[in-house]
């Protein structure tokens, strides 16, 4: 869960990042805009959707795996780290 208000900030400008995106296809696709324009639109959209989801997702795992008594809080963000870095790779 997005916990800290920078968090929450970071995910609504996201938010309306995704909302003007979408406002814009809509625009394009009312005034005729080719296929190719619109694909652009449509990626552009996806990488900011990605990115809200790998945003909630850090949060996520952060929230649940980070209060592991297994390990050390070193090692509990180290391997959310990886886990993260191998999640935005997929995202992209």
């Amino acid at each position: 869960m997005l916990q800290s208000p920078e968090e929450k900030k970071r995910a609504i400008t996201r938010l309306r990042r995704i909302r003007g995106q979408a406002e814009a296809l809509e625009r394009a696709i009312e005034a005729g805009t080719g296929c190719a324009g619109l694909l652009q639109q449509i990626v552009a959209m996806r990488g900011a959707t990605n990115g809200l989801m790998a945003q909630v997702m850090e949060s996520y795992l952060r929230d649940t795996y980070g209060r592991d008594r297994q390990h050390s809080p070193d090692e509990s963000a180290r391997d959310i780290d990886e886990t993260m870095n191998i999640l935005r790779t997929y995202f992209k």
